[in-house]
């Protein structure tokens, strides 16, 4: 049986880890001197609480290789073949760290580390997919070549509240934040080939909402998706930017999900994001 992992970044609907049987390598989530091990240490409830009670700006890091090693040995048996999907490279050095895991292990497992250049439920799709390409007969080549074919036309579209976090978190300069705060707009951004670029700004939060599904319309047209809105703190803004989306463009299924920690640190409260996956 093929062994599916993804990592703290990944907005996984509920149900899912447990359906198509996936294992979640957590991030580590720092305020100030103090450091927790999300889900071990803490939960989304509690991060909120933390962030609310404590003036230190949370900052994550990705999973050392050592927690890579120790991850792959508890969860799984010599001579396994694991698929560990994680996000983009180009933002994060979490699988930089499951290449060398997979390097010191390559004699107890088969590891094949994948960068879906993406995050947030783009790994959960790719998750998704990979188990039930499984379960269809499908070998671990085919799964990969798939996913390789896919991640380019995922689509990643954010909508923030504020570019404070993005700013803090080092994913745009200070400058652009200071015009953004000073104007109050709200920053729209999308994940190209791997990187985050901003992509517009906007005066309300209707009219992003607006813009978000315009942006997603334009990249896939009248393809069926398979459709997931992230929310942080915001969730009546998710179910109508999900029921817009559901209107505008070719719906296969839709979820709507939490933004996991390590997003919410990323892009703060009250962003959103429409997540778009082919469905082929």
């Amino acid at each position: 049986m093929l062994r599916i992992v993804t990592d703290g970044a990944a907005d996984i609907p509920s149900g899912w880890e447990k359906e198509f049987d996936i294992q979640v390598i957590p991030i580590n989530i720092q305020f100030g001197d103090k450091t927790f091990i999300q889900f071990a240490d803490m939960g989304l409830e509690d991060f909120y609480k933390e962030v609310a009670a404590n003036k230190t700006f949370p900052k994550t890091s990705q999973p050392s290789p050592h927690q890579f090693v120790e991850f792959y040995k508890k969860n799984f048996k010599p001579g396994d073949t694991i698929l560990s999907i994680h996000v983009t490279s180009k933002l994060s050095g979490t699988y930089a760290s499951a290449v060398s895991a997979a390097d010191e292990l390559k004699d107890t497992f088969k590891i094949i580390p994948f960068d879906s250049l993406g995050g947030s439920a783009g790994l959960a799709f790719m998750c998704r997919t990979a188990r039930q390409m499984e379960r269809a007969g499908k070998n671990v080549q085919e799964i990969v070549s798939y996913l390789e074919s896919v991640r380019g036309r995922t689509q990643l579209i954010v909508t923030m509240d504020t570019l404070e976090y993005a700013r803090r978190s080092g994913r745009v300069g200070t400058l652009s934040s200071a015009l953004a705060s000073v104007l109050n707009v709200k920053p729209i951004a999308r994940i190209e080939d791997g990187i985050l670029d901003m992509v517009d700004k906007v005066r309300t939060r209707k009219a992003a909402l607006a813009r978000v599904i315009e942006l997603g319309k334009q990249a896939m047209g009248d393809a069926p998706v398979h459709v997931n809105v992230a929310h942080a703190r915001d969730l009546e803004a998710g179910k109508t930017l999900l029921e817009e989306a559901r209107k505008s463009l070719n719906v296969k299924d839709a979820e709507l999900t939490d933004f996991t920690i390590s997003l919410v640190v990323q892009f703060g409260p009250g962003s959103l994001a429409l997540v778009l996956y082919p469905a082929e």
